[in-house]
């Protein structure tokens, strides 16, 4: 079920951008929030079935061609993805200085899995967000300071962070270099 799921927010935004639709411009046929799209198209949450709907009628699909493309259940033994399947993604509309590349994101039996690569820009800025996802990362390059829940952690290369995500969090910048990190998102049917 979680390859369904996952697959729905990564169909939304293929065919957004097909139809060169920004997330404003979507939000506002669907009447719902730029916001609620960027959590939905990004993983951080799943819409409800007459939200769905809604985004699928605002981008004059049919809902039969919407799900053809979503990402079914397989059995494989592994999965392989190539560098030039690795894409930008825009995470979060209102956050500044925060650069994501989509490394991976699949499923296995009943973990979802997906990986970027986040770098955070001095000065970059951002509210707190929650995921419906446990989160680990791991400092490659700088350092920087995660603030979850109301308690705040200081990270340097090489230091790593696990953690739920349906804590209130957000990493802030503390240096006047660029941070990278490596960051994973485990998703689960139970």
């Amino acid at each position: 079920m979680n390859d369904f799921l996952i697959g729905i927010g990564k169909r939304l935004k293929d065919i957004r951008k097909k139809n060169n639709l920004t997330i404003n411009e979507l939000a506002f046929k669907a009447n719902v929030s730029n916001g609620l799209v960027s959590r939905i198209e990004n993983g951080r949450t799943i819409p409800s079935l007459p939200v769905l709907l809604d985004l699928i009628q605002s981008l004059e699909i049919d809902a039969s061609f919407f799900f053809e493309g979503v990402e079914k259940k397989s059995n494989a033994k592994f999965i392989y993805l190539p560098k030039d399947s690795q894409q930008l993604i825009e995470k979060e509309v209102e956050a500044e200085g925060f650069k994501y590349l989509h490394i991976f994101s699949k499923s296995l039996h009943s973990l979802g899995f997906e990986a970027v690569l986040l770098t955070l820009e001095p000065n970059s800025k951002r509210e707190k967000v929650i995921t419906d996802a446990w989160e680990f990362k791991y400092i490659l390059k700088g350092e920087v300071k995660y603030l979850i829940d109301n308690e705040e952690v200081i990270l340097h290369e090489g230091d790593s962070l696990y953690f739920n995500g349906k804590l209130p969090h957000v990493p802030v910048s503390i240096s006047n270099e660029s941070c990278i990190m490596l960051v994973l998102y485990f998703y689960s049917d139970k």
